[in-house]
């Protein structure tokens, strides 16, 4: 199934400057699964190193959130997944 990725900004210099991508999946993790192997320097942006999310990233499906649980959630041809990263500063 075709699942649109959509890239939070200060991820696209590992996607040379895309702020979309489409890959296969039938859940959230797969799909995500799927964009890393397709973009290597995001998977350190994303997963931990047990390969669950960074606590700093939130998922969003179809605009909603997907927590909890966001890897395991099913998707759909369609389906977008919104990857959001949250930023501190000072």
């Amino acid at each position: 199934m075709s699942i649109k990725i959509h890239i939070h900004l200060t991820h696209r210099r590992h996607t040379n400057g895309q702020k979309t991508i489409e890959v296969q999946g039938n859940s959230v993790g797969e799909a995500l699964n799927n964009f890393v192997t397709l973009y290597p320097g995001m998977r350190n942006e994303i997963f931990d190193k047990k390969g669950g999310l960074h606590h700093y990233i939130e998922i969003y499906l179809n605009n909603e959130s997907a927590y909890p649980g966001e890897l395991k959630k099913p998707v759909k041809k369609g389906d977008e997944i919104q990857i959001i990263a949250f930023l501190a500063g000072g």
